[in-house]
C-alpha cells in the first residue's frame, strides 16, 4: 500500500511518537487527525504540518469522545484508512508506592484507550473492507522489568490484543500491527517517577544504549504497516534480547532481579 490519499487518525500526537507519525504520514501524503489530551499539544503539531494535518482534543478514556473523532474522519472523507493508539503514560516506582488510582488511571490510558479506538475503528473497517490498526506497545509487552510493573502488565495487554484480533482480522481485509519499541526519544521516560525512580537512566541503562529516535521509529511503523507485519520491535538490539528472553525466561528474570537491587543501591546512595 501506499499513504498518499490516505486519511488517518492518530492518538497521543502531541510529542514522541505520535508527533513523529503524525510527520511520516503527512510527508507520504496522508491526512492525519492529530490527537492528544493536551490539545494545545496537538495544535502545535497539527501546525507545523501544513494542510494535511489537522487537530482534535481527545481523551482516549472516553470512549464517546473516541468514536466521535472516528464519525468525524468518516463524514468528512467517507473512510478512515489508518487508526494509530498510540496515547499512553508510564508509573515508575516500586509497586507498592502505586495508588488504585495511578493504577487504574494507566489501566484507562494504555489499556482502555486502544480499546476504544479499536472498538470505534475495526467495525467501520470491516465494513470498509480495508484498514489498518497500529497499536503502540513496548518491549514492556514482550519482556517483564520491575519498577514499571504496571506499565508492562498494560503493555502485554495491547500486544495479546493486537495479535489475537489479527488473526481475526487479516482475511477480512484489515490489518493488525503491534509496535513494541525500546527506550525511545520522547517526554515519556521523565514523567510518572515515584519514590525517587531513577526514570530515563533506568531504562537507558537496561536497554545499553541511547533512545531510538521517534521520526527513525516512525518510517519504522510505516514500512511495517505497507508489508502488513504483526509484529514490530526496534531497535535491533531490542529484537535480539526479545529472543534470547524467549529461549531462557528464566535467565533473564534473574537479570532483572539483579539490575532491581542495582537500582536500589543507587537510589539509597543519592539519599
Amino acid at each position: 500500500m501506499t499513504f498518499d490519499g490516505k486519511h488517518a487518525i492518530v492518538t497521543g500526537a502531541g510529542s514522541g511518537i505520535g508527533a513523529a507519525l503524525c510527520r511520516a504520514l503527512t510527508s507520504a501524503g496522508a491526512q492525519v487527525l492529530c490527537t492528544d489530551v493536551d490539545g494545545d499539544a496537538a495544535e502545535r503539531t497539527a501546525s507545523a504540518l501544513g494542510a494535511r494535518a489537522r487537530s482534535l482534543r481527545l481523551d482516549v478514556t472516553d470512549a464517546s469522545a473516541v468514536q466521535a473523532a472516528v464519525d468525524h474522519v468518516v463524514d468528512r472523507a467517507g473512510r478512515l484508512d489508518l487508526m494509530f493508539n498510540n496515547a499512553g503514560i508510564v508509573w515508575g516506582g516500586d509497586s507498592e508506592l502505586l495508588t488504585l488510582d495511578q493504577w487504574n488511571a494507566i489501566i484507562d490510558v494504555n489499556i482502555r484507550g486502544v480499546v476504544h479506538g479499536v472498538a470505534a475503528a475495526y467495525p467501520l473497517m470491516l465494513r470498509q473492507g480495508h484498514g489498518h490498526i497500529i497499536n503502540t506497545a513496548s518491549m514492556a509487552g514482550l519482556t517483564a522489568a520491575g519498577q514499571v510493573t504496571s506499565y508492562v502488565m498494560t503493555k502485554h495487554a495491547v500486544v495479546g490484543l493486537s495479535l489475537a484480533l489479527r488473526s481475526e482480522a487479516v482475511a477480512r481485509g484489515v490489518g493488525v500491527l503491534a509496535v513494541c519499541p525500546a527506550a525511545v526519544e520522547t517526554p515519556i521516560l521523565d514523567k510518572g517517577a515515584i519514590g525517587g525512580f531513577v526514570g530515563r537512566d533506568y531504562f537507558l541503562q537496561a536497554q545499553g544504549g541511547k533512545p531510538y529516535d521517534a521520526d527513525r521509529l516512525a518510517d519504522d511503523i510505516l514500512r511495517a504497516v505497507q508489508k502488513n507485519k504483526p509484529l514490530l520491535v526496534k531497535p535491533r538490539i531490542a529484537h535480539a534480547q526479545w529472543l534470547f528472553a524467549r529461549l531462557a525466561p528464566g535467565l533473564m528474570n534473574r537479570m532483572s532481579m539483579r539490575f532491581i537491587a542495582s537500582q536500589r543501591a543507587r537510589q539509597r546512595a543519592q539519599a
